[in-house]
């Protein structure tokens, strides 16, 4: 039977500020199609009428597909008017949402260009995190762990690093610690602020992860960090550290980063509403001058 071909086509990517918004949707939305490649057009900082003439020269030499996140008015009804003319199909990407957060909130837009680039409180507090994962990574600065959101703990090569990383991109300070057989973890239970979060993976599929990591540093010696019978014992150690410890477990076995992330995002999110619900004591629940 023969294999399907990729279907080729142009994407034109037209933004006013970095285009990472536009990039990030097209490949969300390419994802969805098999045997399908875009060759992507990228114009960033368009900002001006002579910009946009530019682009549209482009647009005429390659037709395709019109994606574009533009503020001004003016430009944009240009752009759109342009792509109606010629019968490109054109999506000013973010319109929908836009359009349902106005219609929810009551508000319009603020019109501001590249206003989710700004250098605001969020910002700063990924730029934190990031600089946190990276100095408490793989069990450094201990006495860092307690201002930690969250700690990851697992056996080697459970993805820990890059998911604390991945987790720092989205303003979580996320530490990770190596269980290490022989080793005693109890102080991670003295640990008062972090959700610690133990990771575990199938034996096979770590040892397959691990002789990966060997053949890349030309390392061939057959030793305990491969061996399927001392692998399986570490991760069941590892289990029941997890399990005297009380700690959610998650299978990174067949999950990408970016689900491993989710799972750890939701568990945080699940620990912030109970602590909410615990603190919140309504009123009638405690007499006036008493104690809860």
């Amino acid at each position: 039977m023969p294999m399907a071909m990729d279907l080729y086509f142009h994407v034109h990517l037209v933004s006013d500020s970095t285009g990472e918004t536009l990039i990030t949707n097209l490949k969300a939305g390419v994802a969805q199609f098999a045997h399908v490649s875009p060759i992507e057009h990228m114009y960033a900082l368009v900002r001006s009428p002579r910009q946009l003439d530019r682009v549209k020269r482009e647009i005429d030499a390659a037709p395709g597909v019109v994606l574009f996140t533009l503020v001004n008015p003016n430009l944009r009804a240009e752009l759109e008017a342009f792509c109606q003319e010629r019968g490109y199909p054109y999506l000013a990407i973010l319109d929908p949402l836009l359009d349902l957060l106005g219609g929810y909130l009551g508000t319009t837009r603020t019109g501001r260009v590249g206003a989710q680039h700004a250098f605001d409180k969020e910002y700063q507090q990924r730029i934190e995190a990031m600089n946190f994962a990276m100095t408490v990574d793989d069990g450094q600065n201990a006495a860092g762990l307690e201002d930690a959101d969250v700690v990851l703990v697992g056996v080697s090569r459970t993805s820990k690093t890059p998911t604390s990383i991945y987790l720092a991109n989205r303003g979580i300070k996320a530490a990770n610690v190596p269980l290490v057989p022989g080793l005693d973890y109890s102080h991670l239970n003295e640990l008062k602020r972090p959700m610690i979060v133990g990771l575990t993976i199938s034996p096979d599929r770590l040892v397959q992860i691990r002789r990966n990591r060997l053949t890349g540093l030309k390392e061939n010696r057959e030793t305990a960090y491969v061996d399927l019978d001392a692998v399986r014992q570490e991760l069941i150690d590892a289990k029941r550290l997890f399990q005297r410890s009380g700690w959610p477990v998650i299978d990174v076995s067949r999950r990408s980063i970016e689900e491993t992330a989710a799972q750890i995002i939701n568990l945080l999110s699940e620990r912030r509403v109970k602590s909410l619900e615990e603190t919140d004591t309504p009123a009638s629940a405690c007499p006036r001058g008493g104690r809860a």
